[in-house]
């Protein structure tokens, strides 16, 4: 399986993934069935997750809903430490992760809104260095691992805190590599085989690094260092699956 699901996530496009991805889906959950491990998005539980990513590291990709660990993380917090499952908000989520879409689209207090590049999941497409809406649109605004994909990163970070409200808040994830004290980047390097040599993918344009969140209050940014998953103890964040190392940059528009 582990090479399978390798194969498929470095030679299938993306947009063919999620096609894709709802039919495997409901096929491969049963023979993962079990209770070594459970997904708080879903609920379901398993005797392991699925292998995923470049490498098909093994226990990451749940079988139903297909999370992976930031995913899990970011549901509990986004329950447990905000109010994004109680108040009325204006929501915008680009590049939308196909384990959140139906349960944040079930949410009356949301007026939810996706926005993609090509994704078929999305409401709007868009590139995220020119998003279609009026400045202070929005409360909340979603966009995770899409950072590491766009060439000038500062045009898009702008162009997030511009349709935020004053107050409104975003969460940026982006793969972090924790041995560099600055993001490492490359304009120079343009091939898919370079950019997986430089940056671990082959569609990646840089490496970011400890630096991130000054990258974010470079753009205007308020940013708040969330390190919630220590707020677990080990035997939940093996249940779950969580990414010991994964800080949640809370990014503020002032």
């Amino acid at each position: 399986m582990r090479k399978f699901i390798k194969f498929i996530v470095r030679n299938i496009p993306r947009i063919y993934l999620i096609r894709l991805s709802g039919i495997f889906s409901f096929f491969i959950s049963f023979f993962y069935n079990g209770n070594n491990v459970e997904c708080p998005i879903c609920n379901g539980k398993f005797r392991k997750f699925l292998p995923y990513g470049n490498k098909g590291a093994d226990n990451r990709l749940c079988p139903k809903c297909l999370s992976l660990e930031r995913h899990r993380l970011l549901w509990l917090y986004f329950k447990n430490r905000t109010n994004f499952f109680t108040a009325n908000l204006n929501v915008l989520h680009v590049a939308p992760e196909q384990s959140f879409i139906k349960r944040f689209r079930k949410l009356s207090n949301l007026k939810y809104k996706t926005a993609d590049i090509e994704s078929p999941l999305a409401d709007v497409k868009m590139d995220i260095k020119d998003i279609p809406f009026d400045d202070n649109t929005f409360d909340v605004l979603i966009c995770n691992h899409v950072m590491e994909h766009i060439d000038d990163e500062q045009k898009a970070l702008k162009e997030i805190l511009r349709v935020l409200k004053p107050n409104g808040w975003a969460i940026l994830q982006v793969p972090i590599n924790l041995s560099l004290e600055k993001t490492y980047e490359d304009s120079t390097i343009t091939s898919p085989k370079e950019r997986e040599k430089h940056f671990g993918q082959y569609d990646h344009v840089r490496f970011h690094g400890k630096d991130y969140p000054n990258r974010l209050e470079k753009a205007g940014f308020k940013v708040i260092n969330e390190n919630y998953v220590k707020e677990f103890d080990k035997e939940i964040i093996n249940r779950f699956r969580l990414p010991e190392d994964e800080i949640i940059y809370l990014s503020i528009k002032p």
